[in-house]
């Protein structure tokens, strides 16, 4: 790879063609870039987006520190504006905003939308920009009842694939969670006991091993 001048397909990020170069991939991908992948929704994409309950987002601040997160909702609450824009809602959290902080200084995102029942994905890559609610008319509120905080839309850059070859199937079940609640037992409250660890004292240090010729010294 080294010296190389030939980077692959020219379709994709440079970090892709190199390493397509290097590990000796450029034909297959070169068939999925040319047979899969689109810069905008076709019909297909846009029915499957208006269907699915959630979704998860890739975000990078300025400095290419990542964040992944996840977004759910009743089926379509990703608000389908076009062939080229989505739109989702979000709603109040726990105030820190690293998705939004991330967009507000590096406005490249990544969204996988992942159909467990159908066992099939799709990725959507493009640019995102934070949406007050009075600042453009979007479809609805998803929620009846809940007022989204604000919206974040992207401009679809590339929309691909995600097959199901690894994907597992599930099937939903009922729970009596109820969706969208801000009590904190009901959320997982410390689920993972960080508050909890937090909050107890730190045990003293253990005293220092003495050497054996200091136990010598001593008898």
């Amino acid at each position: 790879m080294a010296g190389s001048t030939d980077v692959g397909t020219g379709v994709g990020s440079v970090g892709e063609r190199l390493l397509q170069v290097a590990y000796g991939s450029e034909e297959r991908a070169r068939r999925f870039y040319e047979t899969q992948m689109l810069d905008h929704l076709n019909e297909v994409m846009r029915e499957f987006i208006a269907r699915q309950e959630m979704m998860f987002v890739a975000t990078a601040d300025g400095d290419g520190h990542c964040d992944a997160t996840f977004r759910a909702g009743p089926p379509g609450f990703v608000a389908v504006l076009g062939e080229r824009q989505v739109a989702w809602p979000e709603y109040r959290g726990n105030g820190v905003m690293a998705s939004l902080g991330n967009i507000a200084t590096n406005a490249h995102a990544g969204l996988l939308f992942v159909d467990f029942e159908d066992s099939i994905g799709l990725h959507l890559n493009g640019r995102a920009t934070i949406v007050e609610n009075e600042a453009v008319p979007l479809p609805r509120d998803p929620l009846a009842g809940r007022r989204p905080e604000r919206w974040v839309r992207i401009e679809v850059d590339e929309a691909y694939i995600h097959c199901r070859k690894h994907i597992p199937r599930l099937v939903k079940v009922p729970h009596d969670r109820a969706w969208g609640t801000d009590n904190p037992r009901a959320k997982g409250g410390d689920y993972f006991n960080v508050a909890r660890d937090r909050a107890q004292p730190a045990p003293p240090p253990e005293p220092p091993r003495r050497r054996w010729w200091q136990r010598l010294l001593d008898s």
